[in-house]
């Protein structure tokens, strides 16, 4: 079950509420409905909710980065203490 973009519920296999199936560019126009319809629901954020959500996806990726470089060092080392320096 779907809804449509008046919000009705209709069977996804009949494709509207008379229970005859769609043709091919009634599917289409069912599909840009329903894409409107849900584009009418998204929030934009405000400046000051998107600056917030920016520093904390910067915040996020610093520490992912940290972590990263901390364990690539701890490997690095690891591997120098188990083969050895090359060349020597």
């Amino acid at each position: 079950m779907v809804q449509d973009a008046s919000g009705a519920v209709v069977s996804a296999a009949s494709g509207g509420a008379g229970g005859k199936k769609l043709g091919f560019f009634g599917r289409i126009v069912l599909f840009f409905r329903q894409v409107i319809a849900e584009l009418r629901k998204v929030v934009t954020p405000t400046r000051k909710e998107l600056i917030r959500y920016t520093l904390v996806v910067l915040a996020f990726v610093v520490v992912m980065m940290g972590i990263v470089y901390g364990l690539d060092m701890l490997f690095s080392w690891l591997a120098t203490q188990v083969f050895g320096v090359p060349g020597s």
